[in-house]
């Protein structure tokens, strides 16, 4: 068995690993999601892509200046004040450690997105080993200028091999700003470089009877405040960052995107749980302070400003936002500890072993059960705050009616406004061939697949983008 495996506290015998198809009450009744056909394929056009295949032992590993394999990028640029997107601003990419020679110069189209490009990476086995040494991700500058914003520099966003990453950049219209430029400094990757280890906690946390409200029941916030260094730094900045967007980014931080499906989400469960742990027992707010969670792996998990996110994460965590990890008679969300496996082991989920244990075939729950014991199961939260109302539980496609469908279509034309790509539709609440193509081009803008039906993860990032443009500015 690999070293990263040894600390495990529990080897399930092959009978309870037959626990694949769980009970749809304990979790949730949601699926692992499956990624549209095209996922995978990154490159405009394969004949002239860099070829995809690793080395060989005895071929020669090449620098990634010159490395056949590659990732893909797309940048979205907005503006800080509301959810407005940037036209025609000018991305420029370089290598961050020759920001000098420019890669790539590009252009945001209605939406302040760019095309997808290629750009190369180092071999993805190296993102598949824990033995490995080598850092598996190629990292670049982008800067970002547009007219009537403060320019932007973002250094160190990571590329993967065989990943599209999505990188997004917030610019300050020049009236809210003195600075010359804004710069985001991507810190390295968790499991490529040293980090404090997390500081041991019990997994269930005592409730007080006075003092500080704790919530009656979980519910999905809208936002939590991130305190970005250890509880005691008063001189850190606390950030607003929205439920999701805070889970994708600690999941780009913490693990690697080229792992196994069932790797990803068992991660995305313990890293959600974990997160729901600290705001159902409002744990910093009743000691004093005024922030949800911080970004220090001492005390809680990586998080990092302006980092770039990957596709497969963004669209697993629009899936699956809503669940935590549960024991049976205990209402609050379980503090889920986790780390490397190599480097740091614990008493909880290693995370070198959770890969290992998807290429052998485990399922996320399998994986769970692993490390956390036979009694833990995936829960649903009972709310999820910040959203107009909640999904159906049935899509909405071609053919359907009512009011849910006018509710989207009236999003949606509220979204067109921010973002005309989107086509205005009647708000009639029938579901027809422009509501189809409307959520199509939704869909596409706000990377998620492009089937003109309005799911679970559709429905939810209608909501929060509805949100977000109707509001002057974001919090924080």
């Amino acid at each position: 068995m690999p070293e990263y495996m040894l600390h495990a506290a529990h080897i399930p015998s092959p009978s309870e690993l037959k626990l694949v198809q769980e009970d749809p009450v304990q979790n949730g009744g949601l699926q692992m999601p499956s990624y549209p056909n095209n996922f995978q394929q990154i490159n405009p056009d394969p004949n002239n892509a860099p070829s995809m295949n690793s080395p060989t032992e005895n071929e020669q590993v090449p620098d990634t200046i010159d490395s056949p394999y590659a990732g893909a990028l797309k940048i979205s640029v907005v503006s800080s004040i509301g959810l407005i997107p940037v036209e025609n601003a000018t991305v420029i990419i370089s290598f961050t450690g020759d920001p000098d020679s420019v890669l790539e110069r590009l252009t945001t189209d209605s939406s302040g997105q760019t095309d997808t490009i290629n750009l190369p990476a180092p071999p993805l086995k190296w993102s598949l080993d824990p033995e490995s040494d080598n850092q598996p991700y190629s990292e670049y500058n982008i800067s970002v200028t547009a007219d009537g914003y403060e320019p932007v520099l973002v250094s160190g966003s990571e590329i993967l091999a065989d990943e599209l990453s999505l990188q997004t950049v917030r610019m300050n219209p020049l009236q809210m700003t003195e600075e010359d430029e804004k710069t985001v400094v991507i810190q390295p990757h968790t499991l490529f470089a040293e980090y404090p280890p997390k500081i041991p906690e019990d997994e269930i946390k005592p409730l007080a009877e006075t003092g500080e409200i704790v919530l009656s029941r979980v519910v999905i916030p809208e936002y939590i405040i991130v305190h970005d260094g250890v509880p005691s730094d008063s001189t850190a900045q606390n950030y607003w960052v929205r439920y999701t967007d805070y889970i994708k980014n600690v999941t780009s931080c913490e693990i690697y995107s080229t792992w196994p499906e069932s790797a990803i989400y068992a991660n995305i469960l313990a890293i959600m749980s974990f997160t729901l742990n600290r705001v159902y027992t409002e744990w910093y707010r009743s000691q004093g302070y005024n922030f949800t969670i911080t970004s220090s792996t001492a005390y809680d998990q990586k998080w990092i400003y302006g980092r770039n996110i990957f596709e497969n994460i963004d669209y697993l965590v629009d899936t699956v936002f809503a669940n935590y990890l549960s024991r049976p008679g205990v209402r609050q969300p379980i503090l889920t500890s986790y780390c490397d496996g190599k480097r740091v082991t614990c008493s909880g989920l290693s995370q070198w072993g959770s890969m290992y244990l998807a290429d052998e075939g485990y399922s996320a729950i399998d994986i769970i059960r692993y490390y956390y014991g036979n009694d833990m199961y995936i829960n649903t939260a009972e709310a999820i705050s910040g959203v107009p109302s909640s999904w159906p539980g049935y899509d909405l496609s071609r053919g359907s009616t009512g009011e849910k469908v006018r509710q989207i279509q009236t999003q949606l034309n509220r979204i067109a406004r921010n973002y005309p790509a989107v086509p205005t539709i009647v708000a009639d609440g029938i579901y027809g061939s422009g509501t189809a193509d409307a959520v199509r081009t939704f869909q596409r803008i706000f990377n998620l697949p492009q089937t003109g039906v309005v799911d679970y993860p559709t429905w939810y990032e209608i909501s929060r983008i509805y949100v977000g443009v109707s509001r002057i500015a974001e919090p924080g």
